[in-house]
């Protein structure tokens, strides 16, 4: 199986193309015609790429968590205070929502788990893993530092976190509303800050 890091400009294309759907319609929601029309290729060259659709899907999942990882990072560079990563953790989402209410993909993913490959449900594990970890940790940091909320464990703030960002994007489109993630997040904030 294919490693995100090893694609070709054209797999790069197909992956953006799956991703780009997964996120309107989920996994279960497209078909390689789906993906060639996008693209403007042929069936068979995407078959070339991606021999089937599981294994595109575990590599659209791999590139969005390292994608995410990446911007964790990124967040921990540039905010030394858990309130503002947290703002900035919320935006990640509210980036992705502003974008004609699309979805988290590994959110998508997960709300079809029942019926996905064993293969793409570990991508999607792997994904919501890395996001509590790091939420625990930044919420662990600012319970230290008198910021965030003692009275809720950290573990249970990261998942309430994550649920209400997840969510958040899922009744914004429900409601074809403009209130996304970051909204929320403000909104939780008031309860998390100490």
């Amino acid at each position: 199986m294919k490693h995100f890091s090893e694609l070709t400009a054209s797999a790069e294309r197909i992956v953006d193309a799956g991703e780009a759907l997964i996120q309107r319609v989920g996994y279960n929601g497209f078909s390689y015609e789906d993906v060639a029309q996008m693209v403007g290729i042929r069936k068979p060259s995407i078959h070339h790429h991606f021999p089937t659709k599981i294994e595109l899907g575990v590599v659209v999942a791999q590139r969005y968590t390292h994608r995410f990882r990446q911007a964790l990072l990124h967040i921990e560079g540039t905010q030394a205070r858990a309130p503002e990563r947290l703002c900035a953790y919320a935006q990640l989402f509210e980036t992705t929502y502003a974008e004609n209410r699309r979805l988290c993909v590994c959110g998508m993913l997960g709300a079809e788990s029942d019926s996905l490959p064993a293969e793409i449900n570990a991508e999607v594990r792997r994904f919501f893993e890395v996001n509590v970890a790091w939420l625990e940790s930044v919420i662990a940091q600012g319970q230290q530092a008198g910021t965030v909320n003692v009275a809720i464990s950290a573990p249970e703030w990261a998942l309430t976190l994550l649920g209400a960002l997840e969510g958040a994007m899922l009744v914004g489109r429900g409601l074809q509303s403009g209130r996304g993630p970051r909204q929320v997040m403000d909104t939780l904030l008031v309860s998390i800050a100490a």
